[in-house]
């Protein structure tokens, strides 16, 4: 049934803690938008993620944190609605200090998050792969998951450390340790440089814990079994979705300015039919057919 047509539960923390329960690694791909995150939903994906660099770059801005929490309660929203796929969610460092957490989890919460993640650099924020990021203390982190913990109902933290590339790894299983006494659900090491630092990691931190395989970055290409294997629960893709599309269309545009024509790329898009299937186009039609036109005379 069409997703507009549907009435809609937040249960994705709860069904994401139950996923977690299961053996096999989750995938989670980010999806940039409520078509894409709905075209997961049908190839099989149990679980996506939001990308605040893929958000941000969607609304040609940097990731730097520039987008409001509301602005991206309304992106979740719609995405929720789309697939009820528990959805984790990129919220950088929380839009603010430890007062300012409650709202970021009631916004998020509310649109249909199942994961929040907060992460523990100093703003103005950077994506977790450039030189020159700062973080917070460690403490002041834990104190943002306090203040996580006191407002959320069923909706799960991850908390993610950068210090892996300013401090060293050692400084990031610190932290990890640390925010996980906090009551953290998950731990996000960001950056890692290597299959021995996955291994350390994963060997002295036992919540699960989420690999992060972006592209063009510091860390190797390693494949979802090679992270199950080290002891990984989650594995995101977060810019992939967004980085395919945006250089599949930057092709065809060059090839309209150049030919004035699209008819040599029609073997490389998606079809009408297989367009109007993926939205249930014909499930709203039956919908206006199905309500009765005379019954209220």
């Amino acid at each position: 049934m069409a997703w507009m047509l549907k009435v809609h539960e937040l249960v994705g923390g709860t069904t994401l803690s139950n996923l977690l329960q299961q053996e096999r690694i989750l995938l989670a791909p980010g999806a940039h938008d409520a078509i894409t995150a709905l075209l997961a939903k049908k190839l099989g994906f149990k679980c996506l993620y939001i990308s605040g660099a893929a958000f941000s770059a969607s609304r040609a801005m940097p990731d730097i944190g520039y987008f409001t929490v509301s602005e991206l309660a309304d992106h979740v929203r719609q995405l929720y609605r789309a697939c009820e796929l528990p959805l984790i969610v990129d919220a950088d460092t929380g839009f603010g200090e430890v007062v300012h957490i409650p709202r970021t989890v009631y916004e998020l919460e509310e649109a249909g998050a199942a994961a929040i993640q907060i992460e523990d650099q100093k703003l103005p924020k950077k994506c977790g792969h450039l030189e020159g990021k700062e973080l917070i203390s460690a403490d002041d982190m834990c104190r943002k998951i306090e203040a996580f913990l006191k407002t959320r109902k069923r909706v799960l933290l991850v908390a993610r450390t950068d210090a892996r590339a300013i401090h060293g790894l050692d400084e990031a299983i610190r932290r990890a340790r640390m925010y996980t006494n906090a009551g953290a659900d998950i731990i996000f090491p960001e950056a890692l440089q290597s299959e021995e630092e996955f291994r350390t990691f994963a060997q002295e931190i036992k919540v699960p814990l989420l690999a992060n395989m972006t592209e063009f970055g510091k860390t190797p290409y390693f494949t979802a079994e090679q992270f199950a294997s080290w002891g990984y629960k989650i594995v995101i893709f977060p810019v992939t979705s967004l980085r395919v599309a945006m250089k599949a269309v930057e092709q065809v545009f060059r090839a309209i300015l150049q030919e004035g024509t699209q008819k040599n790329y029609l073997d490389q898009m998606q079809t009408r039919q297989e367009l109007y299937e993926l939205i249930d186009y014909a499930d709203y039609g039956s919908f206006d057919e199905g309500v009765a036109r005379s019954k209220y005379i």
